[in-house]
């Protein structure tokens, strides 16, 4: 059971978490105000479902932090297959509707889940338990580095199915730290390295509208209206937001110039807006986040517990690693994605999961912090 007293949890992740979501919160009932009039749907409609989305994710997590880390640890393989299974079910005929063209959400009435944040965090859950099972074989052989990318290859490609690029992308990365900082050899990394980039390289440039997007970022202005259109707009956004913003309500880019305004690019809404002080004190607040999670995973391994400390430090490289590349999409630097922004974006499946997995930081501290004395 967690305690209630405060040196019994991380206030600095608590207070960082909680006023991203506050902030989300905002931005998405700003943003999401003219694709309502547009839906024809109350005012506030994304904005009370965004509230419900954020209440759920909270009990969720609340709940989590009266799980022991044990229990996630010996079911980490069965968690990683309904993950693993729930992506096949998606790509049954009939099954689903595309929605923009992939195949991402299973529809139970009318709740929708995405699997591949599930598959997230299973994934991230079962490589904890392999670093602490299999230690000797993955810092000591390429068979034991393999057998991880051999589990990553197969999700990765279940998500491609969808198709889902960006989850692939960030996914990936986040194991590859996790099996780094659990001790892999670096001469495995530069065996395996051009393989992947190959593979990456390939799945980007084998479809017509992944290699528009490639083409498309480096010179948006080229075809503004088009391929570009997204990106320029986001680019406006961030342009009219200058030093102090132009006040909260008061973007012009979220009168549906801009597309995904409360999901995917909610950043460039909120960089309109709050300005460029509003970017600073947002990405301030996620070096927090991240900053707390890593720690609390070092922490973590030096009293012992190696699979909680590894779960941590997938966590935190997870949740920044998706916030770098939603930030990046938005400002030019990476290719159009469907990302969403941690904590922040629209959307029901992304929020709990991450809410799950902050829950989660927050069971480790407390068993590192009882168990240390």
């Amino acid at each position: 059971m967690i305690p209630q007293s405060p040196n019994k949890f991380d206030v600095l992740l608590l207070l960082s978490v909680s006023a991203i979501l506050a902030i989300g919160f905002i931005m998405v009932a700003s943003a999401s105000v003219p694709l309502a009039e547009r839906m024809h749907v109350a005012m506030f409609h994304f904005a009370w479902h965004q509230a419900v989305y954020i209440f759920a994710g909270i009990v969720a997590a609340f709940a989590v932090t009266y799980i022991p880390i044990k229990y996630l640890q010996r079911y980490s393989n069965a968690f990683l297959f309904i993950s693993a299974l729930l992506l096949i079910v998606l790509l049954i005929p009939g099954v689903t509707r595309p929605i923009n063209g992939s195949m991402r959400w299973l529809f139970i009435g009318p709740i929708s889940v995405q699997p591949s944040e599930l598959a997230k965090l299973g994934l991230i859950s079962y490589i904890s338990g392999y670093i602490v099972r299999r230690n000797y074989q993955l810092t000591h052989s390429l068979q034991g580095f393999l057998i991880p990318m051999v589990v990553l290859g197969t999700i990765a490609f279940l998500l491609m199915l969808e198709p889902d690029f960006g989850a692939v992308v960030v996914i990936a990365c986040t194991i590859l730290g996790m099996l780094f900082l659990g001790g892999a050899r670096v001469k495995h990394f530069f065996i395996l390295l051009p393989l992947i980039l190959c593979v990456l390289g390939f799945v980007a440039v084998s479809s017509s509208y992944r290699l528009q997007r490639i083409t498309s970022f480096r010179d948006p202005w080229a075809d503004q209206f088009d391929t570009g259109y997204q990106l320029v707009q986001s680019l406006i956004a961030f342009g009219r937001g200058s030093w102090f913003g132009s006040g909260l309500g008061g973007s012009i880019q979220k009168l549906l110039y801009l597309p995904e305004s409360h999901s995917d690019f909610i950043f460039a809404v909120l960089a309109e807006e709050l300005g460029l002080l509003g970017v600073f004190c947002v990405l301030a607040l996620y070096g927090i986040l991240a900053f707390r999670a890593m720690e609390i995973g070092r922490k973590a391994k030096l009293a012992g517990f190696e699979y909680s400390g590894n779960l941590a430090y997938g966590i935190g490289l997870l949740i920044t690693l998706q916030t770098l590349v939603n930030i990046s999409v938005n400002i030019g630097l990476l290719p159009t994605k469907g990302l969403t922004l941690p904590l922040m974006s629209a959307g029901g499946s992304s929020m709990i999961v991450a809410c799950i997995a902050i829950g989660l930081l927050f069971r480790i501290d407390y068993e590192t912090r009882i168990n240390s004395k």
